[in-house]
């Protein structure tokens, strides 16, 4: 199996005003910036948000205060929204992506099994309403890399009704050819 790199293309957009939103805070980092006049402190913080129903997103931002930065990554969040096919409260198929250095893996797992995740894939999952799950992370274990490869992966999942849809259109687009010629 080949590590998807990128999100698909096609996806549509979440409109998160309609969703109730819940948000876990993973990390909060002071970073520093050298200047001529010496060191400039700011804070970076990662957020996951998510409705436990298949949608989550993460969020990365900056500022000088911890509260401004931790609101801008919520913000973030709530734009880059992925959905999720869940079902029976596990993913239909295996994943796997990389972001950076890191690289996830995630596999469906029988009812009742529990998740077997890192702390940063656990929170993502959680948020999306993933209960069943088994995951490895390879690679870096840089949390930001790692909680960005885990949505790629999420995104990548695609349902059985969304294959059969797809296949349906390409059939219609193939028909539509015949005829022309």
């Amino acid at each position: 199996m080949k590590a998807v790199r990128k999100a698909p293309s096609g996806m549509e957009r979440v409109e998160p005003s309609e969703l109730e939103l819940e948000e876990k805070l993973l990390t909060v980092d002071r970073v520093t910036k050298v200047v001529k006049g010496g060191r400039r402190l700011r804070f970076r913080a990662l957020m996951v948000v998510g409705d436990g129903n298949g949608h989550v997103g993460v969020g990365l931002a900056k500022a000088t205060g911890v509260p401004e930065a931790i609101r801008k990554a919520s913000a973030m969040g709530r734009k880059q929204l992925v959905t999720v096919p869940v079902v029976n409260e596990t993913i239909p198929h295996e994943a796997l992506a990389k972001f950076g250095a890191s690289m996830v893996l995630l596999k469906p797992a029988a009812q009742g099994r529990g998740m077997i995740a890192s702390g940063t894939v656990r929170t993502v999952l959680e948020l999306a309403g993933i209960r069943n799950v088994v995951s490895k992370s390879l690679g870096s274990q840089n949390r930001t890399n790692v909680a960005r490869a885990t949505i790629l992966a999420l995104a990548s999942l695609r349902s059985a009704e969304h294959i059969v849809e797809e296949r349906e259109a390409g059939a219609t687009v193939m028909e539509a050819d015949d005829e022309i010629e």
